[in-house]
Formats: C-alpha cells, sequence, structure tokens
C-alpha cells in the first residue's frame, strides 16, 4: 500500500492553445447556426429541439477550450435555470395569449385579426426559439451536473 493521497474523481485541467484558438473561431459560427436551425422550424427540417441542442453545444466547447470549473462560474448557476424558466414563459405567453383573446391554445390566427401580418409564421418561429431556449438551458445545465460527478464536486 503506498502512502499517496487517492484522487478518484479529480481531473486536472490542461489548456491548449490550438483548441482554445479553434473554439474561440468555431463558436459564433456554431450559435448562429443554432438560431438558424431553431427559426427554419417553421419551414423545413429543424427546429426548436436542435437548434436548442446546437447552441447547447457552445457551452459545451467552451468547458472543454477552457475548463469545465472556470466556463461554470463564468455562466454561473443561475443562467441555466434562467434560461429555462424564460421559454417556458414565452412558450406559454404564446399559448395563453391566444386563448385570452378567444381561440385555441396556440391558434396563431388570432393574432393575425390583431393586425400582425404573417402571425402564424412568426408566432411558430417565436415558439421554437422559445423551445430552443429551454433546451439550450437543460444542456447546458446537464453537462454541469455531469462535469460535477456523483458527489457534486468541483472541478
Amino acid at each position: 500500500m503506498s502512502d499517496a493521497p487517492e484522487t478518484v474523481g479529480v481531473s486536472s485541467y490542461v489548456g491548449s492553445p490550438i483548441i482554445m484558438a479553434t473554439v474561440r473561431v468555431v463558436m459564433p459560427f456554431v450559435f448562429t447556426f443554432g438560431l438558424f436551425v431553431m427559426f427554419h422550424g417553421a419551414d423545413s427540417s429543424g427546429g426548436g429541439f436542435q437548434g436548442g441542442v446546437i447552441v447547447g453545444t457552445v457551452v459545451l466547447m467552451l468547458g472543454i477550450a477552457f475548463g469545465i470549473g472556470a466556463t461554470r462560474d463564468w455562466i454561473g448557476p443561475r443562467l441555466p435555470v434562467a434560461l429555462v424558466g424564460i421559454g417556458v414563459l414565452a412558450f406559454l405567453f404564446t399559448g395563453f395569449g391566444s386563448v385570452l383573446l378567444g381561440a385555441g391554445f396556440l391558434e396563431y390566427s388570432v393574432y393575425h385579426d390583431l393586425g400582425i401580418p404573417h402571425a402564424t409564421k412568426y408566432g411558430i418561429e417565436f415558439v421554437e426559439l422559445a423551445i430552443g431556449v429551454i433546451v439550450a438551458g437543460i444542456v447546458t445545465g446537464l453537462f454541469f451536473s455531469i462535469a460535477a460527478g456523483v458527489g457534486g464536486e468541483r472541478e
């Protein structure tokens, strides 16, 4: 037996300038592509879930490039929860707004009757964005929870 302390579950981060530079260059494009997929869901393949996962991977890239602990400290514990809350409120606001105006849940035609042009298209895009924000918040929160491990230890 050795007298050395056990280091089970402890990871040390070693920064790589190549990975850091690559993430700095690629990150804006991945984020933009995620937004494109979110908004494109109203017209063709894609949607809020797929786009939210892509946007959430931006945080994973930051964690891999700059360290999970540093990324967690930079983003903070409240941002993923706030994203989920804002997304849910936006979705419910859109759905119940149409109910309050006398139509069914998420019946966008009632917004068109208010004089909003292309209300159905914009309503679907808004809901897709809300779903994307929810999914991005959940992916980010899950990433930090899994990275913390079973005992919740921090890097």
